[in-house]
């Protein structure tokens, strides 16, 4: 350990993560780095018996890897698995006053192939950022993304030890077929975020409160410098009056732009305007979005629908923003996901038109002819392309197999 370590730990403390009995999958470490009598560990573990040994050599193998030579580390555990212990240790240690730079991450899990630019995103799944418990069966709910939260849903406290729990979940937490995704916080506070996640390769990075271009410029600018060996899709929200009036000129900004979305309580709340279950207060916004999108090339995706408990609302609102244009909303808890899917998946009498109107161009196609018929009707080029679109979305949601069949 270098004498300025030492200098700057010898009576440093620090703690992070949380303890009791509401507690999953967390652990409470606090931190008291010491001058002399080495790595002293204290835990406390419903799961000690089992694992006892197994997390005593994690703790010692980082703080040895952080430079920690005497310290006496106290952990009371819930439950929390190896991605989570090493975060709040990292996050106490550095806390504590221990030298930054260490490299502590976990093993990582195999990743698949980046997410393709027009997937389906019905559903994107927020997750508190600061709570483990919530990421490690969040797949299992089938969304078509998750979203690991640092913005709103961490205090401004905690900001620092979410980072280094969500660049940890990215690492060695499998979420199944979803895509992941981080919203990261405003700008400049946001540029920390993406330091410690884009190494993770996220699929998509949320960026919240956007309203001019420049933002997205120094997101795309940060991403370069990262280095990404496969950079993120970006996903800009767009919360207020101003963002939703510069919307074409964001969605424009960056090639890395997959698709907007909104935040309909803060763009009320900017209006001066209460929220209601109807949402004419926000239609200007939402067919604003819509419209840039379209003319962006990219997909608009509504915001999210709060009355977790509302199911038959919730759905009514998500069929309403489907017939706008949106592909897909947010979801605050895992039961609003089966009612999003079935108001965003297209239906089996959409499917099956479409794929007669695709036969019918087909045969038109191959009887050399310049006019497509289905009926008595005829079908302008338009129309083949969204039957075209409709199919692929159907077949990657799941609804036909690949060869078009039901």
């Amino acid at each position: 350990m270098s004498e300025r370590a030492a200098t700057s730990t010898a009576a440093g403390r620090g703690a992070a993560g949380r303890h009791g009995e509401d507690v999953r999958s967390d652990v409470r470490v606090e931190v008291e780095l010491r001058a002399h009598g080495g790595i002293a560990i204290d835990l406390q573990s419903r799961v000690e018996s089992y694992y006892g040994e197994s997390i005593r050599a994690q703790v010692a193998a980082v703080a040895a890897a952080m430079g920690v030579e005497h310290a006496r580390i106290e952990l009371r555990d819930s439950g929390a698995l190896p991605f989570a212990i090493a975060a709040r240790l990292e996050a106490a240690l550095l806390r504590a006053g221990a030298p930054a730079g260490a490299d502590v991450r976990p093993e990582p899990v195999a990743l698949g192939e980046r997410s393709a630019r027009f997937r389906v995103r019905r559903s994107r799944l927020y997750l508190p950022g600061n709570e483990p418990r919530y990421f490690i069966n969040a797949g299992l709910h089938a969304p078509d993304g998750i979203i690991l939260d640092l913005e709103d849903s961490v205090h401004p406290e905690e900001k620092d030890a979410a980072r280094l729990l969500v660049r940890n979940a990215l690492r060695a937490v499998d979420f199944g077929g979803a895509e992941r995704m981080v919203r990261v916080n405003q700008l400049p506070l946001g540029l920390s975020d993406l330091r410690a996640v884009l190494p993770e390769r996220p699929d998509v990075i949320l960026l919240p409160k956007v309203e001019r271009p420049e933002q997205i410029h120094e997101v795309d600018a940060a991403v370069a410098v990262a280095g990404a060996r496969r950079g993120p899709w970006l996903m800009p929200i767009l919360e207020t009056a101003l963002g939703i009036e510069r919307a074409f000129e964001i969605a424009t900004a960056s090639e890395r732009i997959v698709a907007l979305t909104l935040g309909l309580e803060d763009y009320a709340a900017d209006l001066g305007l209460p929220k209601s279950a109807e949402g004419d207060e926000s239609l200007y916004a939402r067919l604003r979005v819509v419209n840039a999108a379209a003319a962006a090339g990219i997909r608009a995706i509504d915001s999210v629908y709060g009355q977790v408990d509302d199911l038959d609302g919730l759905e009514r609102w998500a069929r309403v923003s489907r017939r706008l244009g949106f592909v897909g909303m947010g979801c605050v808890h895992p039961r609003q996901i089966v009612p999003i899917h079935r108001a965003f998946d297209p239906t089996p009498a959409e499917i099956d038109r479409a794929r007669r109107i695709l036969e019918a161009a087909d045969a038109a196609r191959a009887a050399g002819l310049g006019v497509v018929s289905l009926g008595s009707k005829m079908i302008d080029p338009p129309v083949i392309e969204q039957a075209r679109r409709l199919v692929a979305l159907a077949r990657e949601a799941g609804l036909v197999s690949g060869d078009g069949e039901a």
